[in-house]
C-alpha cells in the first residue's frame, strides 16, 4: 500500500470577505471530497488564501501517480482559484 499527503496552496484574487472565499473553496473543497480525503488546513482566516490537504491511498505507484495527477487536474479546473503551490509527500508501508 502506497499514500500520498498532498498540501495545496491557494489564492483566490477576487475574494473580498470570508464569505466569498468559502463560497469559491466549498465546491472544490466537495469535489475533492467525492476522490480522497481533504480539509481546510491552513488560512481558515484570511479572504485570499488557503491551505488544503488531501490525503490519498492506492495499491501501487502508478495508480498513486494517476490520482495524484487527476487532483491536479480538478483544482486548475477551478479557473477562479490560484493555484500557488501543490506539495507531494510520500508514505510507503514499511515491509
Amino acid at each position: 500500500m502506497l499514500a500520498a499527503a498532498l498540501r495545496i496552496e491557494l489564492r483566490f484574487p477576487n475574494a473580498h470577505s470570508l464569505k466569498e472565499k468559502r463560497s469559491l473553496l466549498k465546491p472544490l473543497v466537495e469535489g475533492l471530497r467525492l476522490r480522497a480525503g481533504v480539509a481546510e488546513v491552513g488560512f481558515q482566516d484570511s479572504w485570499q488564501r488557503s491551505t488544503v490537504g488531501v490525503a490519498l491511498v492506492a495499491g501501487d505507484g502508478g495508480r498513486l501517480d494517476h490520482l495524484i495527477e487527476e487532483v491536479r487536474r480538478y483544482v486548475d479546473s477551478h479557473l477562479e482559484v490560484e493555484t500557488l503551490e501543490i506539495a507531494v509527500a510520500y508514505i510507503e508501508e514499511p515491509g
